[in-house]
């Protein structure tokens, strides 16, 4: 607060003390710019955050359900989206310096924030090279809202195709529960049997759920 006492704006508070004594509200204030007639940009960024439910929830909602709500046109909608991409492309950049089988928690905060918010099961596979470094992702199968068809030649296929040494394997389960089902079990075994005619390691297998996830490797099946 500034010496007469007014309140500092978002944006004076961050160049003062930082980016991180910011509340959320505060932080996607900055982002918003303005407000709507009868509601101060704070106000509304607390309100969205509400009806969102989180602040993971609202960078992540799809362009349409932004749209849908009041005070969020296409500029802000826009802003919203573009922050959630940049978010992905960091952690898509990190992975890609770093041995991703040392640095687990940088890939579940990555495939977090690529699946917990999807409305259907998504199963994406990780291309990594001999040093475990991503070489790329891909969203290979997408299903319904409890389950998602997986073949595994086409799996092997794009491994070819990045000359990949080693995958990741993930998907995400709609529920929110991130306990692996047995078709998970069975499709991870068929997937590693396909992968050792190619000498192609399958290191782990993780299952995004709301804000947790399983690995197989932790668990000891694979």
């Amino acid at each position: 607060m500034e010496p007469w006492g007014r309140p500092l704006a978002p944006r004076e508070k961050l160049k003062m003390y930082g980016p991180g004594v910011l509340s959320d509200a505060e932080l996607l204030a900055i982002f918003l710019r303005t407000g709507i007639p009868g509601m101060h940009v704070i106000q509304m960024a607390e309100h969205l955050l509400a009806e969102f439910g989180s602040l993971h929830q609202l960078v992540l909602a799809e362009f349409s359900a932004l749209l849908a709500h009041k005070g969020l046109g296409n500029a802000k909608s826009a802003q919203i989206s573009a922050v959630s991409e940049l978010a992905r492309r960091c952690y898509g950049s990190h992975m890609a310096r770093e041995d991703a089988m040392l640095n687990p928690l940088i890939t579940e905060q990555y495939l977090q924030n690529l699946l917990s918010h999807r409305e259907r099961e998504v199963f994406v596979v990780l291309f990594l090279d001999n040093q475990h470094r991503v070489i790329r992702h891909q969203e290979m199968f997408t299903g319904t809202i409890n389950s998602v068809e997986v073949h595994p030649r086409e799996i092997l296929r794009e491994a070819m195709k990045a000359n990949a040494a080693a995958l990741i394997l993930a998907h995400n389960h709609p529920s929110g529960e991130a306990e692996p089902s047995q078709a998970d079990r069975l499709i991870t075994e068929q997937v590693i049997k396909a992968c050792q005619l190619l000498d192609i390691r399958v290191l782990d297998h993780l299952v995004i759920g709301r804000g947790k996830s399983v690995s197989f490797a932790e668990r000891g099946w694979i």
